[in-house]
């Protein structure tokens, strides 16, 4: 009695462990849900709550995992998990490339913070990130998320081949998505603070005793202030735009 428990412990256990590979892989390697600010005890929690949901919807093959099969699905399952992750790191990048490069029209390159998945970031590219994420969440980006990571299972069930040419180029092709939405995001107070430039330099051409320094740094740091508070909806709007160009490529990652 007590083999037959510990056999059918054993089942369960290879039963839970596939999709636990790929749910873990994408939660350690998105960008939201690998902050330092969500515990690790609450990523193992998620982790393990939507494994046992998922293999509820799903069927999962009987593999050993000691066997050359067994190690090929364990490294499908978290190259999977890191391709879903890495897309929404894509994302995230586009935003912190568009705080950079308000924070260097701005003056403040220097200005930078800590942030505990990317490093020193400038305080304008902090600024945006926090905007994003809680765009994200309140556009209900986190359910939308799981359900892609849940249709995968059905896509590509464990097991299933997932490598191809067609997945690489999608991958190589999305990483320039990065530059674009940067731009995208940060293009009107760029583009202000551009004009707010030249009308600098005419300033300090009509008067060249006056310091262009001294007058030119705190003008470009209260204009780009007030240039930010002004494009903050449309900023939030381009933010909302990026994550559902990002929702748009999981799918299409997906379908591959």
């Amino acid at each position: 009695m007590l083999n037959v428990s510990l056999l059918e412990l054993l089942d369960r256990f290879y039963a839970l462990i596939w999709p636990l590979l790929r749910i873990g892989a994408f939660l350690t390697f998105s960008s939201l849900f690998s902050l330092r600010a969500i515990n690790l005890r609450i990523r193992v929690l998620l982790g393990l709550v939507l494994t046992v949901f998922v293999s509820m919807q799903i069927d999962i093959p009987r593999i050993d995992p000691v066997t050359v099969q067994g190690l090929e699905v364990l490294f499908q399952q978290i190259f999977i998990g890191f391709a879903m992750g890495m897309v929404m790191q894509i994302a995230t990048a586009a935003v912190v490339v568009a705080g950079q490069a308000v924070s260097a029209s701005m003056g403040l390159s220097m200005a930078n913070m800590i942030d505990p998945t990317l490093g020193n970031v400038p305080v304008i590219a902090g600024l945006f990130t926090t905007l994003s994420t809680l765009v994200f969440m309140s556009t209900g980006g986190h359910l939308i998320v799981f359900g892609i990571l849940l249709e995968s299972f059905h896509q590509f069930p464990i097991g299933a081949s997932f490598w191809s040419q067609a997945l690489l180029g999608k991958m190589i092709s999305w990483s320039s998505f990065m530059f674009l939405a940067g731009l995208l995001i940060s293009l009107p107070v760029v583009i202000t603070l551009l004009f707010v430039n030249i009308g600098l330099g005419f300033v300090s051409r009509s008067a060249p005793s006056l310091n262009i320094f001294s007058v030119g740094f705190p003008a470009m740091v209260i204009s780009g202030f007030a240039i930010l508070w002004l494009a903050t909806p449309s900023i939030i709007e381009r933010i909302n735009w990026t994550w559902v160009r990002t929702f748009d490529q999981l799918r299409s990652l997906m379908l591959n």
